[in-house]
This record gives structure tokens, sequence and C-alpha cells, in this order.
């Protein structure tokens, strides 16, 4: 969790005649536009991107994983992994979606350390969602493989057409 940093009261003088004050609003506003710009202007020469599952990240998350199922048979005390599986599906699921609305709200404010700090929050609460789930690692990184080079949209509009069929409709809209 990204923890926010208290601002130093600053003190605060009239202005000067002929010289109004800002609203706060709209220099946040500016400060984001130029934010935005910045990164544009010194952005690095896109590197090509790696097969999926096949590099360093997904070992990573495999080792947490694999940390993860050990420590679920720790003292739910000492381990946090232990505690969280301790208190059901339920919990792990609600503790998922906090991780996650907090990233998107690091996001949305622009905050690009924030968002790492908390996209791993949310990989790791993902992961005991995983455990917590019978889900394994190796599943995700297999169904990622067979979606890889298939249109978003047509895999999309794929799954769309199964789904009323699984439930015996007969319209191609999710209901």
């Amino acid at each position: 969790m990204a923890k926010s940093v208290k601002k130093k009261p600053t003190k605060r003088t009239r202005a000067k005649p002929g010289k109004e004050r800002k609203p706060k609003k709209v220099l946040a506003k500016r400060r984001m536009t130029r934010a935005r710009a910045a990164p544009e202007a010194a952005a690095e020469p896109a590197r090509p991107s790696a097969p999926l599952a096949l590099g360093p990240g997904s070992a990573v998350l495999d080792r947490l994983f694999a940390v993860v199922m050990e420590r679920r048979a720790a003292d739910p005390a000492i381990s946090h992994s232990a505690r969280l599986l301790s208190r059901g599906i339920t919990k792990v699921a609600q503790k998922f979606g906090e991780e996650s609305v907090e990233c998107l709200i690091e996001a949305v404010a622009g905050n690009h350390d924030a968002v790492i700090a908390e996209s791993a929050d949310v990989l790791y609460h993902l992961i005991v969602l995983w455990a917590a789930s019978g889900v394994h690692p190796e599943q995700v990184w297999l169904e990622l493989k067979r979606r890889e080079g298939v249109s978003g949209i047509a895999e999309k509009a794929s799954r769309a057409r199964a789904l009323p069929i699984a439930f015996g409709l007969e319209t191609t809209k999710i209901p």
C-alpha cells in the first residue's frame, strides 16, 4: 500500500492588488498537463516485448506462488499469507479488490512510483486468491498463451457467443 505524505503547512499570504490567486484546481490541472507532456519528450525507444510467461517476470510470480503455498501451513500470527488464507476466500477476494482499487487510484492520479508499488500488492493478492481458489500459475500462463496472437476483440466475441449457449439462451448478448 502506498503511504500518503503529509505536507508541511505553508504560510498563507494575501494576494497583491491586481494579482489574484488562481484556484488550486487550475494550478493542479496545469501541473498534470506538464507532467503528462514531459515523459513523452524523454521517452525511451520501444523495446520488443518478451513472449508471454517465458521471461523472468513469470519466474518471480511462480516463486511467489510457491512461497504462498508454503505459508498456508504457517502460523497466521507470523505469516500474512497464512492469516489471509485462514480467513477464507471472501476475505482474500475483498483484500484483492481493495488493492486493485488503490492501484487504480494511483494510476488516475498519475503517481508512477505508487502504481508500481500498488501493482506489486495487486499481484501478491492475486496469487493469494489463486491459492485460495485452487488455481495454479501454469493454468493462467497456458490460458494467456492460448490467447496470444488472437485479436482481443475476436477472443471476447467468441466468449460472448459461447456463454448464452452454455445457459441455453437464444441470444448472443450476455444476460
